[in-house]
């Protein structure tokens, strides 16, 4: 370790002659369990341009990814991420930079430890600002005489944010299914029934039957659905004959694919999942080149150039030691994409599935990694949110769906759960007799609480009444109250 000087004068530290990829300045804290400590600091490289971790390692030795910048030679880069303490003890924080090459530059480094209240009221903070607005209403009568003492009656109709849940088949054949998730939901996704392996079992021989009937399910609802997906990269799950297939022929049945679901659907989704996990496989990759997943996103924009492509990936926001999907190398993929020969105007999205385990979730991480993928301006949803079976199961996905909710970039929010009779395992949302489980009083609680309740409001003297009201569309009625006056 050295000390180096900028230009301008600034004091920064120097980890140099590195021969590992953990080689850098460290410096020990003590972490105190159920805080959430957020970490931040300045990061440039002697050379070239490197991803660099921040890692933090704990009394048994288990190093622990809290976040990611791609740093560069020329500029600082803010490297922001953090974690949540399952204990109390000595902490120690360094760097990771696989190129044991560069010296890696560090500035202003920044460590905060927050308890979950107030981290909480940071979310509160950032809900009251982002979702919602003061409005002032104001009665008169047409001749534009205020109207004292008027009842303004509100209900909100629709909500701005979508939350919404997954449906599955069975949604069919069953009307408790249908009566449950009606009365909830206004977004969805088709879990499986859209996917190449569900609609083409048998080569040439093509079956949407069962989507077109949930698609009408969901329009009768007035659910809007969103795509999912078009292309997926892991090879476990392509059609069984498409993994018999030789390149050139690979080539022509995904055209196929491609042309064939989204001109089928055209104007009826609100976005298509292009390809999925596409940062974890390389199917088409390895069969099709390195431009193959460009080149799909290229075919669907020719064909639908007003829906919203997303990238749909894992772990970039449930699980800081996924190096693969981690944001650097999604933000890197999605410019690869759009950056593409014929994709430029593409309408892009960020999606992120988010299928956590069952331990604390990283909240500080998540925070994070929203905010590295939020500079691209892109819309990010959560497409696929669960949480793995434990004790702590429900209270685990509150603080996920509230992390996600609070952030400004998320702009919708699809969970992967619903009632045991559909089969949701993981997830389950209402028992056998659709009663809630925990997880499903955690939904509808904040379906109640995201949108405005019923509300009357009565004019001052000037026909004004203020509130605040989350976005989204309402029916205002407006009752006035006459006062005769009789003489004696």
């Amino acid at each position: 370790m050295k000390e180096g000087i900028s230009e301008d004068g600034n004091n920064f530290i120097v980890a140099f002659n590195r021969s590992r990829s953990f080689d850098s300045i460290s410096q020990k804290f003590q972490f105190q369990k159920g805080r959430l400590y957020s970490f931040s600091a300045w990061i440039q490289i002697s050379e070239g341009n490197e991803t660099v971790a921040v890692m933090f390692r704990g009394g048994n030795g288990e190093p622990i990814r809290g976040g990611y910048v791609i740093a560069k030679h020329g500029c600082w880069s803010l490297l922001k991420g953090g974690m949540v303490a399952n204990v109390s003890g000595i902490v120690e924080i360094s760097f990771e930079c696989k190129n044991t090459a560069v010296d890696i530059w560090i500035d202003n480094v920044s460590l905060q430890a927050f308890t979950m209240k107030e981290w909480r009221s940071h979310q509160d903070m950032i809900v009251n600002k982002v979702r919602k607005t003061k409005v002032k209403l104001q009665a008169t009568y047409a001749n534009k005489t205020n109207i004292e003492g008027a009842i303004i009656s509100i209900k909100q109709t629709k909500s701005n944010f979508p939350f919404g849940c997954g449906m599955n088949h069975n949604i069919l054949t069953s009307d408790r299914y249908k009566n449950w998730f009606g009365s909830r939901f206004k977004f969805t996704t088709f879990t499986n029934e859209m996917k190449w392996y569900s609609t083409e079992k048998v080569q040439g021989h093509e079956n949407y039957t069962i989507a077109d009937e949930m698609l009408k399910f969901a329009k009768d609802k007035g659910i809007s659905v969103r795509g999912h997906n078009i292309l997926w990269d892991n090879p476990v799950h392509q059609p069984q004959w498409v993994q018999k297939l030789s390149p050139q022929d690979l080539k022509k049945a995904a055209i196929t694919r491609v042309n064939s679901v989204t001109k089928k659907y055209l104007k009826q989704l609100i976005a298509w999942d292009v390809m999925n996990e596409n940062l974890h496989f390389r199917f088409y990759e390895q069969n099709l080149g390195e431009n193959a997943s460009s080149e799909f996103y290229a075919q669907v924009y020719q064909i639908d150039p007003t829906t919203i492509m997303f990238l749909n990936e894992y772990n970039t926001i449930e699980y800081s030691g996924d190096e693969a999907a981690n944001p650097t190398q999604y933000v890197k993929k999605l410019n690869e994409i759009i950056s593409f020969p014929g994709n430029k105007g593409i309408l892009a999205g960020i999606g992120l599935q988010g299928h956590f385990t069952s331990g604390q979730p990283n909240l500080v991480y998540m925070r994070s990694a929203l905010d590295i993928l939020a500079k691209t301006g892109l819309p990010i949803w959560l497409t696929e949110v669960d949480v793995a079976q434990g004790p702590d199961q429900a209270k685990y996905l509150e603080q996920i769906l509230r992390e996600g909710y609070s952030h400004p970039a998320v702009k919708g929010i699809i969970i992967f759960a619903g009632p045991k009779e559909a089969g949701f395992s993981v997830t389950t949302l209402a028992d056998e007799n659709y009663k809630n489980t925990p997880s499903g009083d955690v939904v509808d609680k904040l379906i109640k609480e995201w949108k405005t309740g019923n509300l009357e409001l009565v004019t001052d003297n000037n026909g004004f009444a203020q509130v605040t009201l989350f976005h989204g569309d309402y029916e205002f009625t407006v009752t006035i109250r006459r006062v005769i006056s009789r003489l004696p």
